[in-house]
């Protein structure tokens, strides 16, 4: 890790010095249109001082991406591990949970829709009427607090227009696929305009239950809407309003005793459901002499219930098996069913004053920002679980959480070619838990973040930045241990300090657009989902969060879009990481010390990639390919499985007359098994409980047809 800290001294000393060395240019054209809108202010991607991906409606369209899980390969150092029916639980650069949570929900990789917290709640996350996802990587602290350790996606919807415009869509496919959308928007009135969408998607899950003779157990069925509205009440003052409902219906039978992968034995299948509403009201007001005044509010509620049959097969199964007892053997008795069903509501207000051209201070050469924000959390959960037809493990439980947060940011001019940014935010966090078990907790804890980013224009072609910020993540407690995890009941908050240089380019009388971002972490008592099976009922799988002593991670993204010609284009995307504990060790369940100190953290592939070229004839002709790709990784840092290194090949052909596209497209062109979620445990009885592989699988190949119609 020396090396690395090294390397990247030098680099950073080596852009100071070409900082203060090379020629100023008076400006700096404007290389990119596409905005960032997810920092306090509109910005051009050119100008944020941070990695940051953004992926637009163009290339979502050429992708035929319908849901948010067909974007996360299109995007370096971003993972996602597959226990449930759509991504939920997302990594970036290796942070990030993987499982369902033991203790109080605190996501570090925040996902906003249009303002609406949905962090942990991913599911909800079509792709129809979108108009660009910003994927931050590295922390947040300063904009987000502790829901963006790792970073954000923020999803940003179209806006509403005082033009009309309306649109409806159909998909058909193999696996019984059936999506139809369509939009609307205009103006109400001179000064109230709207934009609503709507989508319900239908597919069987790519899952054939042999025993059950069906093939929709694992079956995606959801509809979604969102309404937006801007009201102009006066040349000061702009009301945005939105509006998300979001109804996931879908199965999870997704596991097999021998993966196969795509047919299940299940006689209980399992569901994965979660019904959310939420609403947010930004009120931006320039009235004021001194500042614009801009008041957010956000208000989430959402169900939902995650099961699954937990032995992965039937009674008929397991009675053909022999299992020993006291008597010698007999047959098999197996019956395990797990689920949870939560409640949560969220509710936050933010307030910021943001300096106007007479209110800028330190020689009208510096923006000045302040805020205050305060959310509220409550969920309650209820564990059912049973094994053999008995109770297993019950627990009710019920949670709440207050965060108060003050924070500021400084940007200014230092001169035609400089730019500083300094922010700090700090954040106190109150929480109230009790359950049925009989465990209380109240911890409360006080802490910060923030930035500093040093950005220069190099010359008409290139700019960089230097960018510290720390992040972090609150502590908490897990809930409903079995008796040799009482040490882990609690667990503390995890800091994380990111050292980040980046160059951004334009290249080729701007055909050639770059974006490179170098960086390493810090991270001190790192929270770690850990797993342990129960010795004394083989049947209970534990998952809880503990804390490491440390770790480090370093990497690079690097993303080229190339315009070749007037009818060709590529995008690419490449991330390198390497993330490893320098201290860690934990007990297995029979109480033996593992030492996994410098090994790599789960779920973080050394490199991922996208390579998307796209060509569009002058008379209408469209087609795409897309290839991504992302190394070998541990499924766990519980055991040592590993997934294979794996490549998806994706294509389309299409073509747009004036208001009218067909499409035809394919995922997975080439067939190939992806594991998305692995585990290590004794799930059959017969083999006395002996510890094997289990792997989950993405979809097999994908083929579908899209008509849409825009006027």
């Amino acid at each position: 890790m020396n090396i690395s800290k090294s390397a990247l001294s030098i680099a950073i000393t080596a852009a100071l010095c070409s900082f203060s060395t090379l020629a100023s240019p008076s400006s700096l054209s404007d290389i990119e249109k596409i905005t960032v809108t997810s920092s306090f202010k509109n910005q051009s991607l050119a100008q944020v001082p941070t990695s940051v991906a953004v992926i637009g409606e163009q290339q979502i369209n050429d992708q035929s991406m319908q849901h948010f899980e067909e974007l996360l390969n299109s995007v370096a150092n971003l993972n996602f591990s597959g226990g449930t029916s759509r991504p939920k639980y997302l990594q970036i650069r290796g942070v990030g949970e993987r499982s369902e949570y033991r203790g109080a929900p605190n996501s570090s990789v925040g996902f906003i829709v249009d303002d609406i917290n949905l962090s942990g709640l991913g599911m909800a996350a079509s792709m129809y009427d979108v108009q660009q996802v910003e994927v931050l990587r590295g922390p947040q602290g300063t904009r987000f607090g502790a829901n963006a350790l790792a970073g954000l996606v923020y999803i940003k919807s179209n806006q509403p227009s005082q033009s009309p415009e309306h649109g409806v869509k159909a998909t058909f496919g193999n696996d019984d696929l059936i999506n139809l959308a369509g939009f609307s928007a205009g103006g109400l009135t001179d000064k109230l305009s709207y934009r609503i969408s709507l989508e319900q998607h239908q597919q069987n899950g790519y899952r054939d239950n042999h025993y059950l003779k069906r093939d929709d157990t694992n079956g995606i069925d959801e509809f979604s809407g969102k309404l937006k509205l801007r009201y102009q009440a006066s040349a000061d003052l702009v009301v945005d309003f939105s509006y998300l409902f979001a109804d996931n219906d879908n199965g999870f039978d997704a596991w097999t005793l021998d993966n196969n992968g795509f047919n299940t034995l299940t006689d209980d299948p399992g569901v994965d459901k979660q019904k959310s509403h939420g609403a947010a009201v930004n009120f931006s007001y320039q009235g004021l002499a001194f500042a614009q005044l801009n008041a957010i509010t956000s208000y989430t509620t959402t169900k939902h219930q995650h099961a699954y049959d937990g032995d992965w097969a039937n009674a008929d199964y397991w009675a053909n098996k022999a299992c020993a007892d006291d008597a010698g053997f007999v047959p098999c008795e197996y019956s395990y069913l797990w689920d949870k069903q939560a409640d949560r509501d969220i509710w936050s207000q933010e307030f910021r004053l943001l300096s106007n051209e007479s209110s800028r201070i330190f020689a009208n050469s510096t923006d000045w920002l302040l805020g205050a924000y305060f959310s509220q959390l409550k969920e309650t959960n209820d564990l059912d679980s049973s094994y053999n037809g008995w109770a297993d493990e019950v627990l009710d439980s019920r949670y709440s959480a207050n965060n108060y947060a003050l924070f500021g940011q400084l940007d200014s001019n230092l001169d035609e070619a400089h730019q500083l940014s300094v922010g700090l935010r700090v954040e106190k966090r109150t929480t109230d838990y009790i359950d049925s078990a009989g465990d209380e907790f109240e911890p409360s804890e006080t802490m910060w973040g923030g930035h500093i980013a040093l950005s220069k224009k190099l010359n008409t072609q290139h700019s960089a930045y230097i960018r510290i910020a720390q992040g972090y993540k609150a502590g908490g407690f897990n809930m409903g241990l079995p008796a040799q995890l009482n040490a882990y009941k609690e667990f503390d908050t995890e800091t994380l300090v990111n050292y980040e240089l980046g160059v951004k380019s334009n290249l080729l009388d701007n055909a050639l657009i770059s974006r490179l971002a170098v960086f390493y972490m810090d991270r001190k008592d790192q929270q770690v989902n850990a797993s342990q099976q129960n010795p004394d009922k083989p049947q209970q799988f534990t998952i809880y969060t503990a804390n490491a002593t440390s770790s480090n991670s370093y990497g690079v993204e690097l993303e080229l879009n190339y315009q070749l010609s007037d009818n060709l284009t590529l995008d690419t995307a490449f991330g390198y990481l390497k993330a490893r504990y320098d201290n860690y060790a934990y007990l297995d369940k029979y109480g033996a010390n593992i030492d996994i100190s410098g090994r790599e953290l789960a779920h973080a592939p050394n490199y991922t990639f996208s390579v998307g070229t796209t060509y569009r004839s002058d008379d209408g002709l469209v087609a795409n390919l897309h290839w991504t790709g992302k190394d070998e990784f541990y499924f766990s840092d519980s055991h040592s499985e590993k997934s294979a290194s794996a490549n998806l090949l994706n294509g389309k052909i299409a073509y747009e007359f004036a208001n009218f596209s067909i499409a035809l497209w394919a995922r997975n062109i080439t067939d190939k098994k992806v594991a998305t979620r692995g585990f290590f445990f004794g799930n059959e009885p017969d083999l006395d409980w002996a510890a094997k592989k289990y792997v989950r699988y993405g979809a097999p190949r994908q083929i579908g047809l899209t008509l849409d119609y825009q006027f």
